[in-house]
Formats: C-alpha cells, sequence, structure tokens
C-alpha cells in the first residue's frame, strides 16, 4: 500500500528566469522540521533496553512488547520535558491494558467493552491507556511499520498529558482535543527522528510518510460534519503534527477553536470537515469525466496553449498512471491504471487509506500542472518543481467549489483522497519524470498552500 508509484516522463524544456524567493525552510524539499530528509531503518533499536511494566490482560507477545516499548520511551521523553512546557505536575499513566477486539469476553475500560473496538485510547477515569493487540497493531505494524504503532500510543499519551496538564477536560470540543494529541505526537517523533530515543528510530523519508498515513488511518468516526464530535480532515490533523515536529510543546498548548480556524485560513469549507458520516460522491473515472475535468482546468489555469488528454501510449515512455510529455504538450492517461486508484475505497472497510476519485483526478490534474510549469519556463525535473506541482494541483483544487461555479466541486472527503495519495504514492508532487519530493510531509505542505493561494504564489514560493 505504501510503495511508491512512479510514472515516466520527458526531459525538461531550459529553464528562463522566474521572479521569485528562495524557498523557505519550512518548504525544502530535503528537509523535514530542521532534519534532513533521509531513508533507512526505523523501528526498535536493535540495542534498545528491554520493557519494563506491567500491562494487565496481557499475552506476551511481540504485540504488546512492541507497545510496552513505546510507551516507556514517551513516558521517560515527557517525565523529562512536561515541565519545559506544560503546568502542573507530570504524573505517568496508571495503568496498561491490552486487549482484542476479536475477544468478545475481553476486559472493560472506562466503563466500555471493547470487544469490536479496533483502536486505541486513553481514559481519563482511571488515567490509563489501552490498545488492541488483536487487530489494531498487527494492521498498523503490516501497513504503517513499527513505528506507526509508536505514534499511535504517542497521541494517545497526548491525550493523557492534556488532562494532567488541565489543557482539556471532558467538556472541552473533542476537535481541539484530538489536535492537540496529534501535535504532541509530533514533538516526541521529532525527538526521534533527531536521534535522541535510546531505544526507537525513525528516519524522515518513507517511514515518517508512513507514520502520517497511520495518523490519518487510525482515527474514530465523527458524527456529525464540523460538530463537537469532529476529529478534524486529514489537511488538520497532518498541520497539527507538524506544528509538534517543527515547532514544540508549546505550539500545541496553545491549539483551541480559535487556533484551528486561523490555521484553516482561507481553506474551502468543505476540505476543513471528516468525510466520516458524509455521503461518498465519487465519479466515474472514464473519458468523459476526464474531459471534463480538462476544461475545468483550462478555466483555472487559463494556459495560453492548453495541453492535450490522450489515452494512446505515451510517446515519453509508459504512463502509470499518467505522465506529461512536454514535447508534444500532452497528458497521457493509462486509463485502467487511473481507474485502479480512483475505486471508492473505505478505511474502517478494506483496511487502506481512503481512496475515490479524487486519488485519480488529482494526478491528472498534477499532470496539467507541468503544463502551466513548461509554459513559464522552468525546470521541471527538480524537487522544487515537484512541489510546485502539489502547490499548482492544490490552486485548481481549491477552486473547485460551489462558490467557483465549475463544473467540478469537492465534496467532504475529497482532500483526504488527495492527502492520502500524497503519501503513498506521492505523483501529485511529483516532477516531470514522476520522481516526488521525498518528504511526504512536505508533499502535503506544498498541497495545502495551493489551496489558498494563487497560482503566482505557488511560482514565488517555489522558484
Amino acid at each position: 500500500m505504501c510503495a511508491a508509484v512512479l510514472v515516466a516522463g520527458c526531459a525538461s524544456t531550459p529553464p528562463v528566469a522566474v521572479e521569485g524567493r528562495a524557498t523557505s525552510m519550512l518548504f525544502n524539499p530535503e528537509r523535514v522540521g530542521g532534519l534532513p530528509v533521509a531513508d533507512g531503518p526505523s523501528g526498535p533499536r536493535p540495542d534498545a533496553p528491554r520493557p519494563v511494566g506491567e500491562v494487565d490482560n496481557t499475552d506476551g507477545g511481540p504485540e504488546d512488547r512492541l507497545a510496552l516499548l513505546a510507551l516507556n520511551d514517551i513516558e521517560e521523553f515527557w517525565r523529562t520535558n512536561y515541565a519545559k512546557y506544560l503546568p502542573g505536575e507530570f504524573e505517568p499513566v496508571r495503568d496498561l491494558v491490552s486487549y482484542d477486539s476479536d475477544d468478545p469476553d475481553g476486559p472493560w475500560v472506562c466503563l466500555s467493552d471493547l470487544s469490536g473496538l479496533v483502536n486505541a485510547l486513553y481514559c481519563p477515569l482511571s488515567h490509563s491507556v489501552a490498545w488492541d493487540r488483536g487487530v489494531l497493531v498487527p494492521t498498523a505494524m503490516r501497513y504503517f511499520g513499527e513505528m506507526g504503532v509508536v505514534g499511535v500510543l504517542a497521541h494517545e499519551y497526548g491525550h493523557a498529558l492534556q488532562y494532567m496538564s488541565e489543557l482539556a477536560d471532558r467538556q472541552t470540543e473533542v476537535l481541539v482535543k484530538e489536535q492537540q494529541a496529534d501535535c504532541f505526537a509530533g514533538v516526541y517523533l521529532r525527538y526521534v527522528a533527531a536521534g535522541d530515543s535510546e531505544r526507537f528510530a525513525l528516519t524522515t523519508g518513507t517511514s515518517l510518510n508512513r507514520v502520517l498515513g497511520g495518523l490519518i488511518y487510525l482515527r474514530d468516526p465523527v458524527e456529525a460534519e464540523g460538530g463537537g464530535d469532529a476529529h478534524g480532515s486529514a489537511l488538520d490533523r497532518v498541520s497539527a503534527f507538524q506544528m509538534g515536529f517543527a515547532g514544540g510543546a508549546d505550539q500545541c498548548a496553545a491549539i483551541d477553536s480559535a487556533e484551528i480556524r486561523k490555521r484553516q485560513g482561507d481553506l474551502p469549507k468543505q476540505l476543513t470537515y471528516d468525510a466520516y458520516g458524509d455521503p461518498v460522491l465519487d465519479s466515474a473515472i472514464d473519458e468523459d469525466t476526464l474531459a471534463t475535468l480538462m476544461r475545468v482546468l483550462n478555466s483555472i489555469y487559463q494556459p495560453a496553449e492548453a495541453p492535450a488528454l490522450s489515452t494512446a501510449p505515451s510517446a515519453c515512455g509508459t504512463a502509470q498512471p499518467a505522465s506529461y510529455c512536454p514535447d508534444t504538450n500532452t497528458i497521457h492517461v493509462e486509463m485502467a491504471a487511473l481507474q485502479a486508484i480512483g475505486e471508492p475505497k473505505n478505511e474502517e472497510e478494506d483496511r487502506v487509506l481512503v481512496q475515490g476519485d479524487n486519488t485519480a483526478l488529482s494526478v491528472v490534474t498534477s499532470r496539467y500542472a507541468l503544463a502551466v510549469q513548461r509554459e513559464r519556463g522552468v525546470d521541471l525535473d527538480t524537487p522544487v518543481a515537484a512541489l510546485r506541482t502539489a502547490c499548482l494541483t492544490g490552486v485548481a483544487q481549491g477552486q473547485m467549489t460551489e462558490e467557483g461555479g465549475l463544473d467540478f466541486v469537492l465534496s467532504p472527503g475529497d482532500a483526504d483522497e488527495a492527502v492520502a495519495g500524497l503519501l503513498t504514492n506521492g505523483v501529485v508532487a511529483s516532477d516531470v519524470n514522476g520522481t516526488p519530493a521525498p518528504a511526504g510531509f512536505t508533499r502535503i505542505l506544498a498541497y495545502r498552500l495551493g489551496l489558498s493561494s494563487s497560482i503566482d504564489e505557488c511560482f514565488q514560493r517555489f522558484s
């Protein structure tokens, strides 16, 4: 699921000077939160100390050993750093509970029967953390790696921090509590990525992409769009994590309803809420849909020479699922591959990151964004070009609103589909050769910037 899908392309046209500004550290394709982007081993260190402590209802298996080691490390980090950022006294979580969601006779936690609950949770009533060793942990390990499990537990420990510091109570809006916890998880994982943990290692390329994927996937349903039980869209949750990873716990403590509204800024309203509970509005991926999309993109980007769309074999390589040939100014689509990534899939039912029509349509839009860049005479085969592509894709999608009066209107969940694609294959944030910007962290930042920006602003930011 997390393997990169690369598309073939052609050499870029010669660059010409473009007025702009230097790429800031935040948007540097070679760095993440001030750390260099790198791939390598992630997970428990070979020389990590043995996990210590008691786990209620444990089966003594590898899933519980990993969870206990993670909670040892998370507790040690916050015991050392709590007083620097948060009020009150640090109080370690009292009880750790393992359960199997497939077992109807498992333990009750927080006055609730946990059978069937594929998740992890913090219970303020007992100051305890519980996790599902039967389904959740194996699923997270398979798709998001061992550090995906660590990230989930770091999020739950973030809830414990809220209560011990009195940043939140049972009346606090769920959206605020969830984003604070995402942010606190980012603070801890930055410590691991910096190489300061004696128990775990986390590299900032593919491994961090997978942790972010787990953050999006492993969340609870909401009861109503935008209501008090909303947990936040993928954009909201990743941005909160990024605040902690690139900033610090003081930024997490400052998250409240007003901060979240400010951070959402000028994002289209329908992109700031969860897709859960809303009807799935997926269009068929076929030639008629793509023709409509091209007309809409012509209207938004208004190039002097609009690119052509072809489903014929690409003259500059195979189109998997789409590629752009600057020599002929043509977007080539391999329809079967595009339909495969646009097939609607639900996280809960299919055990994958959410995908749907916008997973596919955002890929085609990103190839059109390369045509816009060709017209401006910039390089098309660099990491900066890859991020510029993501930004320009965001520009187009940010205008696909009811207010825009276009034939395409994004619905709740469409941005989540694009963000999931940015993490799992990266095509939307790739250059003309299909090479993605290495860090999903930065790919999402560039796409999010575009949603509330203009074409010129993308060229200025990524020059």
